[in-house]
């Protein structure tokens, strides 16, 4: 939703998740506690927690923050389980995402990393561009390592490898997760991916081979970071996931008639 110029108002939002809190998911990002200035799709999240029932769900809740006033916020909530804070191994979308430089953000995650810990909660953090950016910043395998080993010594137990304007070749994807798995046992790694119809199932083949087990997606590919480049490109599709862990022998025990239901919703609420 936070790229959509088009303000979604609150009852349509809290209608939307609710299906989403139906189907069966292990997480659902709802919302972000972000400044209303920067994304002011988001400015409502609270009012769209306090309409969510949560009481026929298993589905954990996680929240976006951008900031320790952000988490400080979230962590009042005992409803969110997980804080999500972006990392970026480029300095640039770091600054373009966070107003701060990737030397600035360190002490933030840690920051957040202890609050997370006092509150109950579990902090995910997005190593975004974590397969390179177009803006020219350092990449490499290498680079990505050496952040992945920062944030273990921070204490960080779930890694999100985010390719943000969905660039990342098949290649890398499996070279980066099938070095780091391994290498990280007390860290769950995750893949957050942006893609063009044509390229998701590549993408995703990659991120299994080697060992990924967690995946974000949107219905029907809908999302995009509008910090990132000047054009939105789509997450991953949830029911592109969905076919393919089906054909893995993989697939999870979901409600297909909530799945249908919020599909349905989504389509009038994004189209």
């Amino acid at each position: 939703m936070q790229g959509l110029s088009l303000q979604i108002p609150t009852r349509q939002k809290i209608a939307y998740l609710s299906k989403l809190l139906r189907i069966g998911f292990h997480t659902l990002d709802f919302g972000s506690f972000v400044s209303p200035k920067a994304v002011p799709q988001m400015a409502d999240t609270a009012q769209v927690l306090a309409g969510l029932d949560l009481t026929e769900t298993d589905t954990e809740l996680l929240a976006i923050v951008a900031n320790v006033r952000g988490a400080r916020e979230a962590c009042t909530f005992p409803e969110i389980s997980y804080l999500g804070y972006p990392f970026s191994v480029s300095e640039t979308f770091q600054l373009r995402n966070t107003r701060r430089t990737i030397a600035e953000s360190v002490p933030v995650v840690a920051e957040l990393q202890e609050m997370a810990e006092t509150h109950g909660k579990t902090l995910v953090v997005y190593l975004s561009m974590g397969f390179g950016n177009p803006y020219g910043d350092p990449w490499s395998p290498d680079i990505v390592a050496e952040w992945t080993d920062s944030m273990a010594g921070m204490g960080v137990s779930i890694l999100s490898l985010a390719d943000t304007v969905g660039t990342a070749e098949p290649e890398d994807i499996q070279r980066l997760f099938a070095e780091l798995i391994p290498r990280y046992p007390e860290i769950r790694f995750g893949a957050h991916f942006h893609a063009a119809p044509q390229a998701r199932v590549a993408k995703l083949e990659a991120a299994w081979a080697a060992g990924c087990r967690r995946f974000d997606t949107t219905l029907q590919g809908y999302g995009g970071c509008p910090f990132a480049k000047d054009e939105l490109v789509g997450n991953i599709a949830t029911e592109t996931l969905l076919a393919f862990l089906a054909e893995q022998g993989a697939g999870p025990t979901l409600n297909t008639a909530a799945l249908r239901a919020a599909s349905r919703l989504a389509t009038g609420i994004f189209a």
